[in-house]
């Protein structure tokens, strides 16, 4: 009797069988989402929430990037605004569901400026978790923190109900976060576009600049089509996360690990120590600014929806 080996099979059978698993992992998020939205998001968040935006004024690539206006609001309080739009702040029983968590004067003048809650923390702060996990020490009641980035100004609010409620379904986690599906071979390869992979349960696995799952074989071919009907070849990260109160104590207090090190991702000191961190799916990512292009392509965008 002999026996077929994977020499056997053909490229193309091991292409649709690729495209097959990473479109099931998709799905499974698809079922799990619908489950939880047959009723309204804020009925799924039963735990007091606080949504924290860490703002430091530094920046390597852009100066200040915070401060920089576009249609007479900073990009810190573009931030503000969605975050106050998402369930989760509306449903608030908190007086400041979104709490600003600065590093400097400047900041915290703009956000009382705008009518927002800032708070004091350290300059000190390695991260935006670090920061977020500051905050958490002066509000003991609360359950859960999620941390918005303060230079995501077009965030969408249903991303941020979508990390709560992953983290409020998911039991056994200590952390959550968000993932959108990669259809461009460009994207896979850029260092700067996260790439996550995770388990059946919806768990993560790893997360690197690399692109993983690495195409050894090249089964989706080098294509650049980013269209609905692309095969889906990777899950680009997105740099939502809500934490348990007990998790941030604990990552406060741990030290960098040599995976953050080399990735300069902050989420693999939770990795590195087999930490949870629940995955949910959201439709597209939204861009942020890190330079000052993105900053010109942020302002046209607000200036052509007036």
């Amino acid at each position: 009797m002999s026996t077929v080996g994977p020499a056997a099979v053909s490229p193309g059978i091991r292409r649709t069988l690729l495209w097959v698993f990473l479109e099931s992992l998709r799905l499974r998020s698809l079922i799990r989402m619908i489950a939880s939205s047959r009723r309204p998001v804020h009925e799924n968040l039963t735990m007091k929430i606080q949504i924290v935006i860490p703002a430091r004024l530094a920046s390597s690539r852009l100066p200040e990037k915070l401060l920089l206006r576009a249609g007479g609001k900073s990009v810190l309080q573009h931030t503000y605004d969605a975050a106050m739009r998402s369930q989760t702040a509306i449903h608030s029983d908190s007086s400041s569901p979104v709490i600003v968590a600065v590093d400097d004067d400047r900041l915290y003048d703009e956000v009382l400026s705008f009518g927002g809650h800032a708070v004091r923390t350290s300059v000190d702060c390695a991260s935006g978790t670090d920061r977020v996990a500051e905050v958490a020490t002066q509000q003991p009641q609360t359950d859960i923190f999620v941390n918005v980035q303060g230079d995501e100004p077009e965030i969408d609010p249903d991303a941020i109900d979508r990390v709560a409620t992953a983290l409020c379904d998911d039991a056994n986690a200590e952390m959550a976060t968000v993932v959108t599906p990669i259809r461009d071979h460009q994207r896979m390869q850029d260092p700067a576009c996260v790439k996550a992979v995770f388990d059946d349960a919806m768990r993560a696995i790893y997360f690197s600049r690399a692109p993983i799952p690495f195409d050894r074989d090249g089964k989706f071919g080098t294509g650049h089509g980013d269209g609905p009907d692309s095969p889906v070849l990777g899950y680009q990260h997105l740099g939502l996360y809500a934490y348990r109160r007990e998790f941030l104590t604990w990552f406060a207090g741990q030290a960098c690990g040599v995976l953050e090190s080399i990735e300069r991702l902050e989420q693999l000191r939770a990795i590195q120590a087999g930490r949870r961190i629940a995955i949910g799916l959201v439709d597209a990512a939204t861009p942020g600014i890190d330079t000052e292009e993105d900053f010109r392509q942020f302002a046209d965008r607000v200036e052509t929806a007036k």
